[in-house]
């Protein structure tokens, strides 16, 4: 079992930055790969990024490209998202994900979830 806790969420002006965070507990982490995904009222939970559990890999949606950064500390047990640039439309809850690198791209496949932090970009 992995439990992963999400923080670092809040109210941004557009253009502004937020660092996410999320650590987990339980399994050992560092063989673990990490997303991050979204969800948006009425919408359903899209992915942002991932990284593979040595951190030497990352992979992100077209639509934050440029923008956001995923990292992790492996020795902390907590993965980042810097989120730079932000705009309107990136208001969402922001979850953490963990799993094997085929699982946690995915949201019907992934089997651990934080509980998620609200992201609100307005002026």
């Amino acid at each position: 079992q992995v439990q992963l806790v999400e923080s670092g969420g809040g109210l941004v002006q557009p253009g502004g930055s937020l660092r996410l965070s999320c650590t987990a507990s339980g399994r050992t982490f560092s063989d673990v790969a990490k997303g991050w995904f979204r969800q948006a009222p009425g919408k359903e939970r899209e992915f942002v990024a991932a990284i593979n559990s040595s951190g030497d890999s990352t992979y992100y949606a077209d639509f934050v490209k440029g923008r956001f950064t995923i990292s992790r500390d492996n020795a902390k047990n907590t993965v980042y998202l810097q989120m730079n640039s932000l705009k309107p439309e990136d208001t969402a809850v922001y979850y953490c994900s963990a799993d094997t690198l085929n699982r946690v791209m995915i949201a019907l496949l992934v089997r651990y979830w934080g509980q998620g932090t609200q992201v609100t970009v307005s002026s």
